[in-house]
């Protein structure tokens, strides 16, 4: 029985599956996807197996992450529960690893009933840059041992950071660190285009830009030090860096990027519903 099977593989559960064949290797990794092109391109780029159905991944690994979106999760849960049951018959336990926003474990669980055990359930919440072993993972273990949770943090450990939370903070972690993603890339894309408008030409301008907001993330995470307290040794005083700041500032940059964030939690309590 292989390790983890990753049933939906889109941009989220293809970032997982990436991650999952660099720490415990793609021959422990097993893929599917409704529509069977995107599985078979997938699993040609990382050397994993392609299974034919849903109900399929059940008998190939002990891990069954859902990469569906949170409307698909109950059907699918009421799908494969009776393969559960049955691999549970010989001695096979299941762990269900769920990536669904705003779905808590105790809606996921009735849907299980037809496996006729306690079906470990587990949610997590990366964001696509566990693809490139960068990633922020929140995992909420629920009531599963903890035998279960080391086996799933070894099968995240070569996707970048895992913090284990409650869940309660699984909605907010989604709003900030799931979508933040998409927050981060306009903003290095409108610096790229300010060293531009400076005279820099395309290429070099996004690389700078890209490396620099790279290199102040990790100096906030390596450093410990308050990001208020970074920003203030770069600006001297009457200094340029401190303009550009009271731009940012006049604009409206931390108010833009807080409501992005409560947006997002809104909407995650909305499809969760």
């Amino acid at each position: 029985m292989k390790k983890a099977a990753f049933i939906g593989v889109g941009n989220m559960g293809g970032a997982l599956a990436r991650g999952a064949c660099r720490a415990v290797g793609p021959d422990q990794v097993v893929v599917f996807n409704r529509t069977p092109a995107k599985a078979e391109a997938l699993a040609r780029e990382l050397g994993c197996e392609v299974v034919n159905s849903a109900t399929d991944a059940v008998w190939a690994a002990e891990y069954l992450f859902l990469g569906v979106k949170p409307n698909g999760i109950r059907p699918l849960l009421e799908e494969l529960a009776p393969q559960i049951r049955d691999r549970h018959r010989v001695g096979e336990d299941k762990v269900v690893v769920s990536m669904a926003a705003g779905l808590p474990i105790k809606d996921m669980r009735p849907h299980l009933a037809g496996a006729g055990y306690y079906v470990p359930v587990v949610r997590v919440m990366p964001n696509t840059c566990v693809a490139v072993g960068k990633g922020m993972t929140a995992l909420c273990a629920g009531e599963a041992a903890e035998a279960y949770i080391q086996g799933l943090e070894e099968i995240l450990s070569a996707t970048g950071r895992v913090e284990r939370v409650s869940e309660e903070l699984m909605d907010p972690f989604s709003a900030l660190a799931g979508c933040g993603p998409a927050f981060v890339y306009p903003y290095i894309e409108a610096l790229a285009d300010g060293g531009v408008m400076a005279g820099l030409p395309r290429a070099q301008a996004l690389e700078y830009a890209a490396q620099t907001v790279l290199g102040a993330a990790a100096m906030v995470l390596e450093t410990g030090r308050h990001p208020g307290q970074l920003k203030d040794e770069v600006c001297s005083p009457g200094g340029s860096t401190i303009a550009g700041v009271a731009e940012l500032e006049g604009h409206g940059l931390r108010a833009a990027a807080m409501e992005a964030v409560r947006a997002a939690y809104r909407r995650n309590l909305e499809l969760g519903k």
